[in-house]
Parts: C-alpha cells; structure tokens; sequence
C-alpha cells in the first residue's frame, strides 16, 4: 500500500527503540496489508510512535483457543483482519494439503456471521470471502454461504458433503469489536491437538500473502465454488425430526414463545425451526430481530447475563402473554431460556438447570422408544468437566453411561464422534455457558434446534399441568438437588497465577495437596494440567493432560465438587462450585449456605486475594 519512502519515515520512526524485531513487523505489514483502512491505522501508530501499543499488535500472533482463534478487530498481527486471516488459511491450506490427499476433491466449507467493523473494514462476510479466495486460488473446491447462517449450520455442512475442513468467522457472544477463525476438522468436530498446533506452525511458515490470496473476485468467477445454502437449510430442517417427538402435540399447544436473536443471525433459522416442530414461529423481538454489529440494544451481546440483557424479550413475552422466553446468541450456538412463574415474575434458567432439563426430556424420550432396559447400556450424555454433575446423577440411577470432557464443546464433539464409531449412541450433551446439543446430528452445541426441542418440552409439560420450573423441582427431588454457584478473581500477573496453583500442589509439602477447606474434608483431587487424579487406582487423570492452562477439581466428603480454572481468554481464575445432593436432602436454603460457605473458604484459603492482590467477582 505504502511507497519506499513511506517504510522508510516508518523504519527512522522506531530506530530509536532498539527493537529490531518490532522493526521488522512493522516492514512487515506495512509491506503486505493491502486493507487500505488497517493499512492507514498502522502507519498512524508508527507516526505517533506509540510503541506499546505496536508491540501488543504486532510482536505476538493469535492461538487456538477453546474456540478458535479470536480476538479484536483492526491493524496487527495479534487481531483479526484481512492480513491475518488470509495467513490463517493459508497455513490451513499447507495442512490441509499435506495430511488430506483429496483435498482437491473433498473441499472446505466457509461460513460467516454478521459482525463488522467501519474503522477497520473488517466484515465477517469479507473475511469469509478471502478465507474462500485463498482455497480457491490452489483449486480446492469451496462451498461458502452466500447469506450468514448459525455456527452449527458449518460442521453440518462438513460432515454432510464429506468436506476436508470447515470455518466459521464469527466470535459469538464476545464484544462487539471482535471477531473470530473457527475451524473444523472433516469428523465435523472442532480442531484439538495435534491439529491446532500444527495449523499454527504452518500459519507461521506461510505468513507472506500470496498475490492471489487477496482476489475476492474468485467467489463470483471460480467455478469451484458452491453455494450450500438452499440444501443445508433443507437437510438441516429434514433432520430436525430426529429430535421431534410430538409434532402433533405441538401443532394444538396454546403456548406461546418469544425469541431474541440478540441482533445476530438465528432470527430467520429459528423461525423455520419452529414451523419444522410444528409450532407456530415464535414472536420476535422486533427490536433485535435484524443484525447489527453494534448490538446496540443490549449492554453485552451474550444471553448468558440474563434478565438484564433479556429485558426487552421478557417485556415483550408479557405484552403478548407468552410465558416462555428463548434467546440465540448472536451466532446462534448457545441458547438461554426464561419463564414466566404465575405472580412471581422471571425465572431465567442457568446452563445447569436447563442442562437438568434437556437431559431429562431426552432420556424420557429414548426410553419411550427404547423399553428393554438392556439398550441402555450404549447410551451416553456428556458434560464438560466444569458442568453439573446432574447428568451423572441420571446415568447412576437409569443406567446409561456418563462421560465428563475438558472445558469447551471441541471436546465434546471429538468424543461424540469416537464413541458413535464405536457404536454407541449420545443422546445429549452440554457446558454450563448455555451450550447444548440434543441428539447428534450436530458435533458442536446448537442453539437453533435447543430452541425448538425447549419449546416441545415445555408443550409436553403444558398438557401435564407443569411448568418448567416446576418439572426441574421434580428432577431434582428423584436425582438429588445439584446447587451451583460461579465466581472469579481476576488477575493481570501470570507469576502470581503460577504461584497460587503451586501453592496448590504443595499444600502440606512438596506434591501434597490440601486434605480439606474450611471445615469440609476432600476426598479426592484431579488436576488435569500435571494428570494427577486421586480417585484412580494408578492416581492418573483420565482426561487429557492439559499444560496451558491450569485446572484443579476437589472432591469433597459432603458432595460438594469445585474446580479452580484459568480462562483461556480473560485474565481470572474460575471458581465453580456444585452442591451434588443425595435425593434425599431437600433442605435447599442448608444446602445453599454450606456451598456458599465452602465457596468463600476455597477462594480465601485457595487464592488468598488479599495477600495476592486479586479482584473478587461473583457471576
């Protein structure tokens, strides 16, 4: 974009820092950036001579996380824009090509949401564009959607046109200025190890763009080139019925349903959903129905926050005397659900609880259809291990098998596809942030068909005189109440996380961990970032290690399980803890004042805020 003399200023510019590295980057980009809106931003950076801020976008480049790659919008190799993602792909190309030898036959599937950015000129339909012009320029056949479509419609797509890979860009419910390079292997899964690593290793190596790379034009003149809208939408729709059970129902229910599509993409996806169970469309929240990438009714564009951020749909579900509220995040993966308790106001649903119900109606539902107890035995549910312990409590009592994965659906869907080789059949699974998946048409959670499976369960219940609620209360009195409470603490000092999980693992002397907390005995610790787990005969994890990250779960006597996790993409440490009651104990304000109790002591005794200057916060 910029001429010689341009490189030059910029070079004299940061001489005086000494950084020759940083130098180099910014040759770099200043060389290779053909955005002439990220261009412009980079050249204002050197100019002002904000070296800080150049290092933070230019001296580290993005990884895999438990979603992709994601981060902010704009200028600099440590964001998302139009440099980086044509690397991104190219690096996929390089490993696409060299471990898939029909590459060239089997394809890749593009997929994009509606984020955008005007400073920057970073669209999700333009970086899904590249992502395509990229493949398209080494003659790898591409099927991208012309139109925005949910997460779970590309791992969809991979598995149903047998495709080598897929990418979804979008960054879901994070801010608004971000965005995110979600990729999927051909097993329709999310990538893990050894893949992620690799991709990244090739990204590294295939950094300088090809001229080709940039050639937008290919998606309308490249032959190879397919659109998959019409036949996705229509076998995604068709599929749908493995999960209905009662249409007929469905189409005479009196109940009525509003649904926010948080200003993303699930407004049109859900509504067909619907209309394929048999209801009626739900009623959209006008106001947040169409995208817009500023999200600019809601102070944070992720359902999980609850009624605040739900004020709008709740408002609305009481003018149009609808009780049942369900909400898809903006690209439609994740759903949250609220409803309306007779004089009570709102009732909006944790992870957990809906977790408790969804399994539920899916077991109920497979049993009808499954009465020799005997075809339990290759039934499974999943939940991650930060998750409620409620499907386990489920499995121990009916007889079908529980299995707990690593934080983060790619795991879930990389088992899913093990086990349904293996001959097995997973019915439900799901992660405590309101992602779901009921059945297995889909290896990544998917709020479109949760949506439409809710709105079933709550018709069923309807005609048995019950509430959601209510059924929830009566799952918990057969399987045990399961309490759950989340905070954290944040801190900005690696060493000092370091520190703490140390301190952890050297409680009572070197490599002896804490035998109790606050007045509570642990009967069993798991630590999946060394691979210590006491409860095994051999004392070693059963999950895979996990080294990047730190995670440690304690078992206590009473029942009460809690983990101590680092995020992948924030600077805290994560506190979850659950109350896995015996059926038996109903005593539920008791219950909630030991969790609450045990949660206190874990966090002061365990990370000692005060002492390391941590910032505490309940979610």
């Amino acid at each position: 974009m910029g001429s010689n003399g341009d490189l030059n200023a910029n070079s004299q510019c940061l001489s005086s820092t000494g950084d020759l590295a940083l130098d180099k980057a910014v040759s770099q980009w200043m060389a290779w950036d053909k955005n002439p809106q990220t261009w412009k931003q980079m050249e204002s950076l050197v100019r002002e001579g904000r070296v800080v801020e150049l290092r933070r976008r230019l001296c580290s480049r993005m990884t895999f996380g438990t979603a992709g790659l994601r981060a902010e919008m704009g200028a600099g190799f440590a964001c998302i824009n139009d440099l980086t993602v044509i690397q991104s792909t190219q690096g996929m190309y390089k490993y696409l090509a060299k471990y898939v030898p029909d590459l060239k036959t089997r394809g890749l599937v593009v997929g994009f949401d509606t984020r955008a950015q005007t400073m920057s000129g970073c669209t999700s339909e333009r970086l899904a564009r590249l992502t395509a012009a990229v493949m398209l320029c080494k003659e790898v056949p591409v099927y991208l959607f012309s139109t925005y479509v949910p997460t779970p419609f590309v791992p969809y797509a991979v598995i149903k046109y047998g495709a080598a890979a897929g990418v979804m860009i979008t960054a879901s419910h994070n801010r608004k200025e971000d965005n995110g390079y979600k990729v999927y292997w051909h097993n329709g899964a999310q990538i893990s190890s050894p893949h992620d690593k690799e991709i990244l290793r090739c990204i590294e190596e295939s950094s300088e763009p090809w001229p080709e790379s940039w050639n937008e034009d290919l998606v309308e003149s490249s032959l190879l080139r397919r659109d998959p809208l019409e036949d996705v939408c229509r076998w995604y729709m068709e599929d749908l019925n493995t999960i209905c059970f009662h249409r007929e129902l469905n189409a005479m229910s009196p109940l009525k349903f509003v649904h926010s599509s948080f200003h993303g993409v699930g407004h049109n996806y859900v509504q067909r959903a619907f209309e394929q169970f048999g209801f009626p469309p739900p009623i959209p929240v006008p106001e947040q129905k169409d995208p817009d990438p500023d999200f600019s009714t809601v102070s944070c564009p992720n359902p999980e926050e609850g009624e605040t951020v739900l004020e709008l749909s709740l408002r609305l579900a009481e003018r149009e005397e609808a009780r049942i509220v369900v909400a898809t995040d903006p690209d439609a993966d994740r759903l949250a659900v609220a409803e309306q308790n007779d004089n009570c106001g709102w009732k909006v649903f944790t992870g957990n609880e809906l977790a408790a119900l969804l399994g539920w109606w899916m077991l109920f539902n497979w049993k009808e259809a499954h009465p020799d107890p005997a075809d339990s035995e290759r039934v499974y549910m999943l939940a991650t291990a930060v998750s409620s312990k409620i499907l386990k409590a489920f499995a121990r009592i009916e007889g079908f098998n529980f299995e707990e994965t690593l934080p983060g659906f790619k795991w879930i869907g990389n088992r899913i596809h093990e086990l349904t080789k293996s001959g097995k059949e997973v019915i439900f699974s799901f992660e405590e942030s309101i992602g779901f998946l009921c059945g297995n048409m889909v290896l990544d959670k998917d709020g479109v068909s949760t949506a439409a499976v809710v709105a079933e369960m709550a018709a069923y219940l309807h005609t048995k005189n019950l509430s959601l609620n209510q059924q929830l209360i009566n799952i918990y009195e057969i399987y045990g109440y399961h309490i759950s409470r989340t905070s954290y603490v944040i801190c900005n000092d690696p060493p000092t996380i370091h520190k703490i999980f140390s301190r952890l693992r050297n409680f009572g002397g070197p490599g002896v961990y804490p035998e109790s907390c606050g007045d509570c005995c642990i009967t069993h610790i798991r630590d999946v970032t060394t691979g210590y787990d006491s409860s095994q005969p051999d004392k070693k994890c059963i999950l895979p290690l996990s080294r990047n990250s730190q995670m440690v779960t304690f078992t206590f006597q009473n029942g009460i399980v809690a983990t101590l996790r680092t995020s992948g993409t924030e600077p805290k440490i994560k506190c979850y803890t659950e109350f896995c009651a015996a059926p038996e104990e109903r005593d539920i304000s008791s219950l909630e004042d030991v969790l609450r109790n045990v949660t206190t002591a874990l966090v002061e005794e365990f990370l000692e805020p005060d002492k390391n200057n941590l910032l505490r916060r309940s979610v």
